[in-house]
């Protein structure tokens, strides 16, 4: 079993393109596989900020998680 994190990742789109923000919870065992579960949730209006959403990842808040549960978005919270 491959230790997995929940990332508390920030989220904002930024002004003037939009003022969308929040927060999204995602479990994963590392950076990249984060980064690929959120490249392949994302709205197609983020599309343009792909190159932002490694550097949110990046410096997210990490939890180690004690059991082993599935990779995924597991809440958002967008406006």
């Amino acid at each position: 079993m491959a230790q997995k994190f929940l990332y508390l990742i920030d989220f904002w789109v930024p002004f003037p393109a939009s003022e969308y923000s929040g927060l999204l919870a995602v479990v994963g065992k590392d950076d990249n596989e984060v980064h690929n579960i959120l490249l392949n949730w994302r709205d197609e209006y983020l599309d343009k900020y792909d190159s932002l959403i490694m550097q949110e990842v990046v410096n997210a808040r990490t939890y180690a998680l004690s059991e082993d549960v599935e990779s995924a978005v597991v809440e958002s919270f967008t406006t």
